[in-house]
């Protein structure tokens, strides 16, 4: 080792001082892997000195796992073969930081052969592999919750199905969606959005075995990967247990939000044996637990897809057909009992699709919120029953209320208040003539909201009403402090009376409530002389219904509104 030390000092004295003061790290060891030389940028890197360095082992520099490695295989071949070229090591600060270091050495020999000295270059990697590692973190991992990304859990489940194939086992795909989240976006905004999905994930997380695997692919869309099963019930378990997980309420930015999800399950083999297959069936069987009314789990069946693809098509015909001007809304009139007299009007949506013909409010309504064409199309409804009412006032006919029925997801808008205000501003109708129609199981979802809607809708002069009140959850002492002006009796009620004793009961038992709060209450679905005689005799205020008029067009309806009169049918 002295005459390795000895020949290295010999060397000409402006390559010493050049590889001392090079901004590379370099050193130099003898046969025995002990130090020679170390330039200075190698002890300002590592932070020693050179008295605490040299005539040590290299390798007292690095970590367990990289000395490991070089003593028994890198050292072994270098000195051996003379050279090596990048080899990844971790070296060790004087404060115990490791760093990543990249390695190439060249022996220096005598004119037999006998190793003197190495010459090496270490060059410091720590920021690029960090660097590294983010990327490979960002294409691997959501960037939100940490978990898994769809890039990653392709992978692993392609990884769980060849498993699976092998052991015989079976691999459980739930597609798991959060039936409240746009709401949460929309009504809080997204940094509580953010925050949710956030608490998902750890909920979700919290649910599973080591092994398996849960994803956010995207929006508040998660997919969980279980693989094997002890027994049948495991996928229903878990399904159960995230459900009661997910529908504990959070704390949003001070606000507590209840939550729920809607899942899907898709087992391997029997319900597809490819990665995209089984995503593809786990979340049909997800829209179908939502079609059931959410908050629920659905496994797959084979018939979901001619049902997905009936939807999606109508969602396709649906949107081209509401850019092409197919949708249009006809009006059905509302008349006062005592006077016979037109008391207002309530605008119903109708939609001609050149393929099925006129498909009924049920059907379409419930697909456009699902598929986000409801905001357009509510905005659409109700700016063009303000301005058809400002039409009729205008032309002379009864300045009556123009009632429109708003949605939920329409409802539960941050800007809906402003969308309203805007439209009642376009059409020069004045508020008292425009009345909002919402069903009480939507007003009861979030009651603070819906009182401080329902009160910035009155204090402008809006008139409200509760539609198909008697089918929802309404607690009556919450229902005393909504702003309301009408309660409208659900018709499954009014189409039971006066045959039925209970719907009789329960008409009675809604108008006298209605009594009561000063509310005005009005019948939908009237269709036969009974029934109106029938709300005649219990007082109800209004009616609604073919037995005096259908839902008609503006233009039919404008000639039956010149005589005010209701000529009832005898």
């Amino acid at each position: 080792m002295n005459g390795s030390r000895k020949s290295f000092t010999h060397l000409p004295q402006d390559f010493q001082s050049l590889y001392q003061n090079t901004p590379m790290m370099m050193h130099s060891i003898d046969v025995n892997g002990s130090l020679l030389s170390v330039s200075n940028s190698w002890l300002e890197k590592l932070e020693y000195s050179r008295d605490e360095v040299i005539g040590k082992k290299l390798t007292d520099f690095f970590t367990d796992a990289s000395k490991t490695f070089a003593e028994e295989t890198i050292l072994p071949h270098f000195f051996e073969a003379g050279s090596v070229v990048d080899i990844p090591y971790q070296m060790l600060k004087k404060n115990g930081e490791s760093i990543d270091v990249l390695i190439s050495a060249k022996s220096v020999r005598d004119e037999e052969g006998n190793f003197l000295y190495s010459m090496a270059g270490v060059i410091d990697v720590t920021e690029r592999k960090k660097a590294e590692e983010e990327v490979q973190r960002l294409a691997h991992y959501d960037a939100l919750t940490g978990q898994p990304n769809r890039f990653l859990l392709e992978e692993r489940l392609q990884h769980a199905l060849g498993q699976a194939q092998r052991d015989e086992n079976e691999v459980g795909v739930l597609f798991v969606d959060l039936d409240r989240f746009k709401w949460v976006n929309d009504t809080l905004g997204h940094a509580c959005g953010d925050q949710l999905l956030k608490k998902v994930a750890c909920k979700l997380q919290s649910c599973v075995r080591q092994g398996d695997t849960v994803a956010r692919i995207g929006g508040d869309e998660f997919v969980i990967v279980l693989y094997g099963f002890d027994s049948d019930e495991e996928p229903p378990h878990f399904a159960q247990r995230f459900l009661e997980a997910l529908s504990q309420p959070v704390t949003l930015d001070g606000v507590e939000v209840l939550n729920s999800a809607s899942i899907g399950i898709a087992i391997y083999p029997m319900d597809g044996k490819e990665v995209d297959t089984l995503l593809r069936n786990a979340d049909t069987a997800m829209y179908a637990a939502k079609e059931l009314g959410r908050n629920t789990y659905q496994f797959y069946s084979g018939d979901m897809n001619e049902r997905v693809l009936a939807k999606l098509g109508m969602e396709n015909r649906m949107r081209k057909s509401f850019k092409e001007g197919a949708f249009f809304l006809e009006y059905q009139p509302q008349f006062d009992i005592r006077t016979r007299k037109v008391s207002g009007y309530e605008a119903l949506a109708r939609w001609r699709d050149p393929e099925h013909g006129l498909i009924p409010p049920t059907e379409f309504i419930k697909v456009a919120e699902e598929c986000g064409l409801i905001y357009s199309l509510g905005e659409w409804v109700l700016s063009t029953a303000c301005a058809q009412a400002k039409a009729w006032h205008d032309a002379g006919l009864p300045r009556v209320r123009m009632a429109v029925n708003v949605s939920a997801t329409q409802f539960r808008r941050h800007d809906f208040i402003d969308m309203v205000t805007n439209i009642l501003e376009d059409s020069g109708l004045d508020a008292e003539y425009l009345e909002i129609e919402l069903t009480e199981s939507l007003v009861m979802e979030d009651i603070q909201q819906g009182l401080e809607r329902l009160t910035d809708l009155k204090v402008r002069h809006i008139k409200l009403a509760i539609d198909d009140f008697g089918t929802g959850y309404s607690s009556l002492l919450y229902l005393k402090h909504f702003p309301f002006d009408r309660i409208k009796i659900a018709q499954e009620f009014v189409r039971d009376i006066p045959e039925d004793p209970e719907a009789m009961a329960i008409v009675e038992a809604i108008i006298g409530l209605a009594c009561g709060l000063n509310l005005e209450v009005i019948a939908e679905g009237v269709e036969s002389r009974k029934q109106f005689n029938y709300l005649y005799a219990s007082r109800c205020s209004e009616i609604q219904g073919y037995y005096f008029s259908p839902p008609q067009s503006p233009e039919k309806l404008t000639s039956f509104m010149q005589n005010q009169t209701c000529q009832l049918p005898q």
